[in-house]
Parts: C-alpha cells; structure tokens; sequence
C-alpha cells in the first residue's frame, strides 16, 4: 500500500469508529487528502477535475486515470477492476445515511459499464460518469 492509501485508511477507521457513518461534509474532507495525492499521482491539471462533482466530465485521460486513482484509493478496486461488492461496502461504511440508499442504487445500475473497458482508467471514468447521471444530486467525488 501506499503511503496515501495508508494515511486514508486511518482516517476512515477514525470516522468509522466514532460514528456509522460519516456526514456529507466529512466524506468531502476526506476526499480533500485523496484529491491530493490522485493530482500528484496523475500528473492532471486541478482544472479538469475540479468539476466533476457537478457533472463536468473531461474526455481526457488523466483525467480518466484521476478517476481510477480515486477509486483505487477508496478500495473499490480489485485486481485492476472495479468492483462491485467493494463498491457497496464502502457506501455502508463511510456515506451518510440519508444518502446509502440511493448511491447504492446507482451503484447496483451502473455496475455494468466497466465491463466494456478493459482499461481501468476508461472503466473508471464511465462508471463515475454513469452514476453521477443517474442521480447529480446525490453524487460525491474528491
């Protein structure tokens, strides 16, 4: 593991283990350090990313390589695919309540979409695209 995966699992064993769950407003400062390390890992200008909560997804690779790092980060991946169950798992330990329902939702409808890559990267990209569409409001990205 790697030194930011490392510092990110400690935090997530903090949050969990003072709360269920942790608050939007805590998912989103978590995501601050993981934002970070993603940036420096990928080599992606901020200002590619810096929409893509609010839907602005950049056709551009590394920023689709952004995406992935993201998603590796949070251990949602498992030998170099996305994976489903991990997905889910995440969602029940660290998402609000009010909002595990429908991710998992989108998650459960858009689990599909990575199999037609087999780049992780492009994988990544269109599944988060994929989930954002299906619900903007309730989607949460570093």
């Amino acid at each position: 593991m790697t030194k930011g995966t490392d510092l990110f699992l400690l935090l997530l064993a903090f949050f969990i283990s003072s709360s269920d769950a942790m608050t939007r407003q805590q998912l989103k400062n978590s995501g601050k350090m993981l934002r970070k390390n993603c940036l420096t890992k990928t080599g992606v200008a901020e200002d590619l990313i810096s929409g893509i909560e609010k839907g602005k997804f950049i056709e551009d690779r590394n920023v689709m390589c952004y995406i992935a790092c993201i998603y590796q980060m949070t251990q949602v991946v498992k030998n170099n695919k996305l994976n489903y169950e991990a997905s889910i798992k995440q969602v029940d330990m660290m998402y609000p309540n009010d909002l595990k329902e429908s991710v998992k939702k989108s998650i459960e409808k858009c689990k599909t979409v990575s199999d037609k890559y087999k780049d992780l990267c492009e994988a990544s990209y269109w599944t988060a695209k994929c989930i954002y569409e299906d619900n903007p409001k309730d989607f949460i990205f570093a």
